[in-house]
């Protein structure tokens, strides 16, 4: 598989708005869109997250462009993305990453697999009584078969929305930033990323390097403008559909 693309991810919490104007996100283009995440029915009703313990995660995310619904393992390991999944690809509308996230809680493997709908293609999939499951696409039903055949996928329901805000490449020093704002059930995130890419010629060791060098850029650019990061936590895809499931259980 080879070296593979780094996700580099800083939390921000408290004054959502206070810092994305202290980072400049009225430097980029704004986009905003609801999220929702699927999880098991069932599962929800006992209190359980099921798909994100078993290390699957499914995104529908609706408007600001094009819909998508996508189908993440994360973590993963190699080990894990057999045949057509040991590599990336991208085929009109699907698109299919590996890569490295790395965070404040650790460094992980995440695979995702990306398919694009038309607006206003999926908001009957997160409707009540609904299930998203339904919309998987034949190749999104195929990775999971093949990459997590442990993890049943019988019934799901949808947790949201999230409401998103997206500013993305806001330059920060000499890094592009993607800005990307959630607040649902009371919680409200900040998360700046960037997108490191092996270059031709690059041992592991000097890519390692490099990654480590703009996570740290990243944290001093964010710190330098007066804005706290968060601490190591669970993540904040964990922190919200807990809090979503508590909202749908009440």
């Amino acid at each position: 598989m080879g070296l593979l693309p780094v996700e580099i991810k800083v939390n921000v919490e408290g004054d959502v708005a206070g810092a994305m104007s202290a980072l400049g996100a009225s430097q980029g283009a704004l986009m905003t869109r609801r999220i929702w995440f699927a999880e098991d029915r069932v599962g929800v009703a006992q209190g359980k997250l099921l798909l994100l313990d078993g290390g699957v995660i499914v995104r529908l995310r609706i408007g600001g462009g094009q819909d998508d619904l996508v189908v993440k393992l994360r973590p993963c390991t190699r080990e894990q993305l057999v045949g057509r999944f040991s590599a990336p690809f991208e085929v009109d509308p699907l698109t299919y990453r590996i890569e490295e996230d790395w965070s404040r809680n650790g460094r992980v493997l995440a695979a995702s697999l990306v398919r694009s709908h038309p607006p206003g293609a999926l908001p009957a999939a997160v409707a009540q009584g609904s299930d998203p499951a339904t919309l998987f696409d034949e190749v999104q039903d195929q990775f999971l078969d093949a990459c997590a055949h442990d993890v049943q996928f019988d019934g799901l329901v949808a947790l949201g929305p999230i409401s998103a805000t997206k500013v993305d490449d806001v330059p920060l020093e000499d890094l592009k930033v993607d800005l990307e704002a959630w607040s649902a059930v009371g919680l409200n995130f900040l998360e700046a990323s960037i997108r490191v890419k092996p270059k031709a010629g690059d041992d592991e060791e000097e890519f390692t390097e490099r990654a480590e060098r703009q996570l740290r850029k990243l944290e001093e650019a964010v710190l330098e403008r007066g804005v706290m990061l968060s601490g190591p936590t669970d993540s904040k895809t964990h922190r919200v559909l807990t809090a979503l499931m508590a909202a749908a259980q009440g």
